[in-house]
């Protein structure tokens, strides 16, 4: 028997960072997925095409899978195969989406699936371990699917596009540690806490106007909400220059707006382009070289099942 679960990544909107501390965050789930395999064997055994077998990039999955496996003394005689159409260390929720196919094919091989809320938790304990303090955010989205409103210690608010959107991802090539990115903005916060309290409380409204936007429909309204969270995050030191470059690229091809997405120093930026216009865009940034993709709005989260 074989079980087999298939997690999307996501894409920050708005609020990356401040959500750690607080705010309000807008996420969507992206078409780009990871898949796992899970099936029985003579020892536990993971593969990626990610990560060759014993590197440190796949430590932190085996280290999660023994724990999950021991917590609910389940055999760990298991094979596990990961697929991942995200690239890594690109903002776009790779580890989360991973950590969350994980459990649901692991729960699912062993007879026990878990629900959406069960996997968000377990997820959390893998991700905690690749970023440190994390605010839940990224496996929440990869679980739910489709567009969150999302803050730490609150019940995450579904948001329903009043039509199907696209939003537009380029990847500067450019991997980044979202750790290191991290505690750049604690030392931030740290070093003048009512200047970054402030900042959260503009992003949280950011955020929830944002969200009502997707609602209505206003990609233009939308658009100016990403240029002006690029622009707090690039004053908390955490953009570059490649991701600025790429910004200001996608706005000169026509964007509404763009705006780096996940930890920054690299990584990717999110935009939002006129309906019609995005494959135009899209090919023009690969002719240039740069890695870039459509991806419509909602989109499905975790499934799982048994072959």
């Amino acid at each position: 028997m074989k079980a087999v679960a298939e997690a999307p990544g996501k894409a920050i909107i708005t609020g990356e960072h401040f959500v750690v501390h607080g705010a309000w965050s807008l996420a969507a789930a992206l078409q780009m997925k990871v898949r796992v395999e899970a099936t029985d064997s003579e020892k536990l055994t993971i593969d990626s095409d990610r990560f060759a077998a014993g590197t440190p990039g796949l430590k932190p999955v085996r280290d999660f899978v023994q724990s999950l496996l021991s917590e609910f003394s389940w055999s760990q005689r298991m094979r596990l195969s990961i697929k991942s159409d995200l690239p890594h260390g690109a903002g776009l929720g790779s580890s989360a989406a991973t950590m969350v196919a994980v459990v649901a094919a692991v729960s699912r091989l062993r007879g026990h699936p878990f629900t959406v809320e069960e996997t968000i938790s377990r997820s959390m304990v893998g991700e905690t371990d690749v970023h440190g303090k994390a605010s839940g955010v990224d496996p929440t989205v990869c679980a739910m699917g489709g567009v969150v409103l999302f803050r730490r210690g609150s019940k995450p608010r579904r948001v329903v596009p009043q039509h199907g959107l696209s939003l537009l991802v380029a990847f500067t090539g450019k991997s980044r540690s979202t750790k290191g990115q991290i505690a750049k903005v604690v030392a931030v916060r740290n070093a003048s806490q009512g200047f970054f309290d402030g900042l959260a409380g503009s992003i949280s409204g950011v955020s929830k106007t944002a969200a009502e936007e997707l609602r209505t429909g206003d990609l233009i309204g939308l658009g100016r909400l990403l240029a002006f969270n690029h622009a707090l995050l690039a004053t908390l030191g955490v953009s570059s220059r490649e991701l600025d470059a790429l910004v200001e690229e996608l706005t000169s091809m026509g964007c509404y707006g763009a705006k780096l997405t996940g930890a920054g120093g690299g990584g990717s930026v999110v935009a939002v382009a006129p309906e019609g216009k995005e494959k135009r865009i899209i090919s023009r940034l690969k002719a240039r070289g740069i890695e870039a993709y459509q991806s419509h709005v909602p989109a499905g989260g975790v499934k799982s099942w048994v072959e």
